[in-house]
């Protein structure tokens, strides 16, 4: 029996984003090259990348793959809210890493998210979040357009935090 929360499971691997959902879509440069892209890749499915931007990750496993439970908190003491996740599907690819988790019937949201680095043509490598969602707590339907701004702000600090990540990273590949 599945405990997520909506029925377009999948929907963020290919799109198109189903409709009745608020949309995210946030693309950064993070690197360049293979040797990034792998970087990029472990830090998003080894839930660093989550952990580094603020973030309380619990996992059913350490690493990203279909069917893993994650419990992803964000706030500050009392003021901390925990969302029950499933990831749906994961990449692990020549030139395209990531995953998707869906949320469970407890998360305070409905819908799904995607965490996947890419290498362009030119060799660049990037980062994406897209997501659709919607409220499903009365308290995030209370919060009304306060929280695809949250979304938003979280998405750019996740890619600012990847790219410190990857330089890091770089630094001791010197």
């Amino acid at each position: 029996m599945s405990t997520l929360s909506y029925p377009e499971v999948g929907a963020t691997r290919l799109g198109p984003l189903p409709t009745g959902y608020h949309h995210l879509h946030h693309r950064t440069p993070v690197g360049h090259g293979r040797a990034d892209l792998e970087a990029a890749g472990a830090a998003i499915t080894e839930w660093r990348m989550h952990r580094a931007g603020g973030a309380r990750v619990r996992a059913s496993a350490p690493r990203a793959g279909d069917g893993v439970r994650v419990r992803v908190s964000l706030g500050i003491g009392p003021l901390r809210f925990t969302a029950p996740c499933q990831v749906v599907w994961t990449a692990y690819e020549q030139d395209r890493i990531g995953f998707a988790y869906g949320t469970e019937v407890r998360h305070p949201e409905r819908g799904e998210e995607c965490f996947v680095v890419e290498t362009a043509d030119d060799g660049t490598v990037w980062f994406t979040v897209m997501a659709f969602s919607r409220p499903a707590a009365w308290y995030t339907r209370l919060a009304g357009p306060v929280v695809p701004v949250l979304q938003r702000l979280y998405a750019r600090r996740l890619g600012s935090t990847l790219r410190r990540i990857v330089d890091e990273e770089r630094g001791g590949r010197s």
